[in-house]
């Protein structure tokens, strides 16, 4: 069996609301153009925008794998189309590892085992997972060496609301469905952030609350906001500072009983070995949509081997990037528990032929072969986002002129 075809899909879908809810000011993100919400640096979209990968074999066998690209899904599409998926063709699919290994050299000398670059080969790996488990018919935890548990616990992730008391109005919702866990968005201020934990934190006694800071603190006033967390039992403070400064974060977990997570910015081994050697980090938050499957689990075994949990991370992912770190999940030993984003899983549903099954408390281990879930390849083609096809004629066109001008010029 030998693969046929790959395929990269950058999809765009709008839902109710976006990504994280409305912006600081109470205004709701509005456009196609890209924005940031101050004082967090990154951009965002008003919509929901990823990419999907699809293998086939040539025995008619298909799995499919997502990247983590919540903005410019075209550079990873492109990345797959132009620089892995030939690299693919007329390979063992099942060969995973050894793929993994000869996929990631493409661009390594030249720096790019992160990145878009990171990205398209976790879509890719993700796809190889599931086809392999198709074509075994086994499940991927069990081709992982079996799940832990049945059912994947989940924390609620953000409270994506303007103000203290619409977050804690959102808050006793959720603690009327079970949740217990919740992680709040937040990289406000130190004194603002704590007084927003103590809101929350006040709605249930049993209620676990994190804060995620968004890389958006100096050392010092993370040390102020940690050391407030330590006075708060809080449950962890995730990527409190910029995300390169590995020494910063040694300082911060050393100084804080309240455990320093990390994890989503990083994509393979190499960079969680620095952080894990280096003691900069007590929760390990690998995203397998950017890590893939692959590295996904030799991150998980990294961390075991210092004694760190993970807890793998999930943000605007859709169903196949979703259930990918279900699979994950269910094979960590060490799970504290699973990150669920209310926003996003009804968008990542939209792209399948049925929900996945679970919610804020928890999901359920799907057990078919694959990733187990169903790809609605109609949805998908209806959501696909390529702007640079409709502008690919005008762009011809004006090359074309320009190539007539300069020959025009030549002749003269």
């Amino acid at each position: 069996m030998k693969i046929s075809a790959v395929r990269a899909y950058p999809l765009r879908l709008t839902g109710r609301e976006a990504y994280l809810g409305s912006l600081p000011d109470g205004a709701e993100p509005a456009g196609d153009d890209y924005f940031t919400r101050p004082p967090w640096r990154s951009l965002y979209s008003r919509h929901f925008e990823t990419v999907l990968v699809r293998i086939d074999t040539d025995e008619g066998a298909t799995g499919w794998g997502e990247a983590l690209a919540p903005v410019g899904p075209q550079i990873v599409a492109a990345a797959v189309d132009r620089l892995l998926a030939p690299a693919l063709l007329g390979r063992d699919p099942t060969r995973i590892r050894p793929l993994w290994t000869m996929l990631s050299g493409l661009m390594r000398e030249r720096g790019h085992l992160v990145g878009h670059q990171a990205d398209a080969l976790a879509a890719v790996d993700i796809a190889l997972w599931d086809l392999t488990g198709r074509i075994t018919g086994l499940p991927v935890h069990a081709l992982l060496g079996g799940a832990h548990r049945d059912r994947v616990p989940t924390y609620v992730s953000g409270l994506p609301r303007p103000t203290d008391e619409q977050r804690v109005e959102l808050a006793r919702e959720w603690v009327g469905k079970g949740v217990r866990r919740i992680k709040l968005a937040l990289g406000y201020g130190v004194a603002a952030d704590l007084a927003t934990f103590d809101a929350v934190a006040a709605v249930h006694p049993d209620l676990r609350v994190a804060i995620d800071a968004h890389w958006a603190y100096d050392l010092a006033d993370a040390q102020r906001l940690g050391r407030g967390l330590d006075a708060r039992g809080g449950w962890f403070l995730e990527a409190p500072l910029a995300p390169e400064d590995v020494t910063a974060h040694a300082e911060l977990a050393a100084d804080l009983v309240t455990p320093v997570a990390v994890g989503e910015a990083l994509r393979n081994r190499y960079e969680f070995r620095d952080w894990l050697s280096r003691r900069a980090v007590d929760l390990c938050q690998p995203d397998v949509a950017r890590t893939g499957i692959t590295e996904a689990m030799a991150i998980v075994e990294l961390a075991a081997a210092h004694h760190i949990p993970t807890a793998p991370h999930h943000s605007v992912g859709l169903g196949v990037a979703l259930a990918a770190g279900i699979h994950v999940a269910a094979a960590v030993e060490s799970l504290p528990a699973f990150e669920y984003q209310p926003g996003t899983v009804p968008m990542a549903d939209r792209i399948l032929t049925a929900p996945i099954a679970g919610g804020p408390t928890g999901f359920a281990v799907p057990t078919g072969p694959g990733l187990g879930v169903t790809v609605d390849t109609a949805a998908v083609e209806a959501a696909v986002h390529d702007p640079a096809s409709v502008a690919a004629p005008a762009e011809a066109a004006a090359t074309a002129a320009v190539e007539t001008a300069i020959t025009t010029e030549e002749l003269r």
